[in-house]
């Protein structure tokens, strides 16, 4: 099982090379350190990891139209749909919860033009005067892209996008060199390249694109995961699905997603990713206690209206939770 697990989850380059974004500040500075964000983006973020996507959207923009020309908000509001779709996309495989679904959606043209809306406002600003926090918009408006083309198996697109992405963040890191959130940032790069399969890695090498060192990566991610401002949710998170499904470290991936549910007990995938791991560990009463945390999670309140037929929602509002509420129900009954 194991072995299966190993071949399956070498997922192509695309998926692996950046599985993050995340929202940054709101006025640049050439001399800052590190990043920090509005009090209305902290807002959409807490209500997004709080299991609320749709309601993230709805502040995401908002915020846009206050601030047109800035890529915060089309920031938000991407990485508000990439939940979604996210956990659209998890399914039940080799005894893992992961997303396994690799296809086309509705939704994904209008979150690649996004991303590029985003890209195209950060090299304005930076057009104008160039400073770390564009730097890091334009990265991660870059990362956006490779998630959605990960999904999509479109490895080469993907792959391209990932190194264009690497080269802000280096940058930024270049400019500011205590931006934790982009040294996080790099430590995705490292760790998922260092993962691939040998025949993927030669062609990497054909493509041109840099290596990663594992080690490094995990150093890295564990920066961010504690100094991170913007990252240090996501990269706790993409950090335990790491080790769980790469070096079968259930404990330490356990230990390092714990705090997640502690801080949004609310949240369907980090209870799900707990339910996992305890369960791989031989816990399965304490994972049921996870998947029933998830069965009986009430629904947000329904303050996205445009969800209504909008392409972008991945289903309509609350989809994930009623998702997740089936994996979970499906999950239990393999526990005994």
């Amino acid at each position: 099982m194991k072995f299966m697990r190993r071949c399956f989850l070498l997922l192509p380059l695309a998926t692996a090379l950046f599985f993050s974004a995340a929202i940054f500040s709101l006025a640049p500075s050439a001399c800052a350190q590190g990043l920090s964000i509005p009090p209305d983006a902290r807002a959409a973020l807490d209500k997004l990891y709080g299991g609320d996507a749709d309601g993230a959207v709805a502040l995401a923009r908002e915020f846009q139209k206050a601030h047109p020309d800035h890529p915060l908000g089309l920031l938000l509001e991407g990485e508000a749909l990439w939940w979604k779709r996210y956990c659209g996309a998890l399914e039940i495989k080799y005894g893992l919860i992961e997303s396994w679904k690799h296809a086309k959606e509705p939704g994904d043209e209008v979150y690649l033009a996004m991303a590029d809306h985003a890209i195209q406002l950060a090299q304005a600003q930076l057009a104008k005067s160039e400073t770390a926090e564009m730097h890091f918009y334009a990265g991660m408006g870059g990362a956006l892209k490779v998630r959605i083309l990960g999904l999509r198996n479109e490895n080469r697109a993907a792959a391209h996008a990932a190194v264009a992405a690497r080269t802000e963040m280096m940058r930024a890191l270049t400019l500011d060199p205590q931006m934790a959130d982009a040294t996080a940032a790099l430590g995705l790069y490292n760790y998922y390249v260092d993962t691939l399969s040998p025949i993927v890695k030669l062609l990497r090498f054909f493509m041109g694109i840099p290596g990663g060192n594992k080690e490094t990566g995990v150093a890295q991610m564990k920066i961010g995961m504690t100094r991170g401002v913007v990252l240090n949710v996501d990269v706790r998170f993409i950090l335990a699905r790491a080790l769980r499904q790469y070096d079968q470290k259930y404990q330490e991936a356990l230990d390092i997603a714990e705090p997640l549910v502690e801080r949004y007990p609310h949240n369907p995938n980090f209870l799900l990713l707990l339910a996992n791991l305890n369960a791989e560990l031989g816990r399965n009463p304490k994972a049921a206690d996870h998947l029933h945390a998830v069965t009986n999670t009430a629904d947000p309140p329904q303050s996205c209206s445009y969800c209504a037929g909008c392409s972008g929602c991945g289903g309509g509002p609350n989809a994930c939770l009623a998702h997740a509420r089936e994996l979970a129900n499906s999950y239990l009954s393999t526990l005994h």
